[in-house]
Order: structure tokens, then sequence, then C-alpha cells
């Protein structure tokens, strides 16, 4: 029986050191894994004539990555980074954005994370920048994100799935 019972201790420690956490530890913070929901290419119109992109990496390493860009008839108006990590016990997402000529349009922001959901997640500022919260959703397949700008304007834009 001790033999039994050691092996299964042994097992259950094995997994832990495995994946970096004790059993009941899984979960008790959030995991960039659980924004594989993200991953994939959208777009769609951002006013008139402008049209948004969005690639999103797979999540990876403790993090999860997006590059975008808006295009207009006119061109390439902004390239955008977007980087989100394990930090401590929870996540954290920079933000990066430069105009035409990879001109940076203002330092990179930290968020934290605010809330997540089954397919939600939404951050709030954590250095002065552009914005004060980005929350970003999938409502069936319509990717959503959600914006409340620093002088408290907001936007929904939304995207559709790229082939």
């Amino acid at each position: 029986m001790r033999i039994i019972l050691s092996s299964l201790l042994l097992s259950i420690c094995s997994a832990a050191l495995a994946n970096g956490h004790l059993p009941e530890e899984k979960g008790s913070h959030p995991h960039v894994s659980a924004l594989a929901w993200l991953t994939g290419s959208w777009s769609g119109p951002v006013g008139p004539d402008a049209v948004l992109e969005e690639n999103w990496s797979t999540a990876n390493a403790g993090t999860i990555a997006s590059l975008v860009r808006m295009t207009s008839p006119a061109g390439t108006s902004m390239v955008e980074i977007v980087h989100i990590e394990e930090v401590g016990n929870s996540l954290e997402l920079h933000i990066q954005q430069w105009d035409s000529g990879f001109k940076p349009r203002s330092p990179a922001q930290k968020m934290r994370l605010a809330e997540m959901g089954e397919q939600s997640v939404a951050f709030t500022a954590a250095s002065p920048g552009a914005l004060k919260k980005l929350g970003y959703a999938l409502v069936g397949d319509e990717f959503q994100i959600r914006v409340r700008t620093a002088d408290d304007q907001e936007m929904l834009i939304k995207l559709a799935p790229q082939p």
C-alpha cells in the first residue's frame, strides 16, 4: 500500500513540476492559454474608408500577441503591436502604435487585467496613454473590440474572421 501511495504522490509531484503549478493552484489565476480564442486574422471597416486588421498569434510560453494595421485607399495610416503576458498572478497588456514611416504615436502603454470571461477579456490603464480601457470579445463569429479613450470616448469595433 505504501508503494502505491508513494507512486501516486510521485506522479502528482511530477505533473505539478511539469506545468509549474501545484494541483490546487491550477486555474487559481488567469493564464494566457485561456485567450486562445483571440487567435486568427480579423478585419472590418473603421469609419468611412478605413479598414482595421488584427492578426493574433497562438498563445505560447505565457504570451499572446497581435499585429494590427489600419489601411485606407491612401495607404497604411497606423501599425500597432498588442502583447499580453502572464505577470505574477495576472495578465498585463502592452500596446504601442506607430504612424506611417514607423513614427511612434506615443510611448507604449501598460494595462492590467480588469475582467476575463470565457470569450472576453478587458484591461484598464496602468500607465498614462491614449486608452483608459481596452477589451476584446468573440460573439459568435464576430470579433469585438471595446475601447474607452483617455478622454472617455467609447467605441465598439466589429471585425469578421479572415481566411
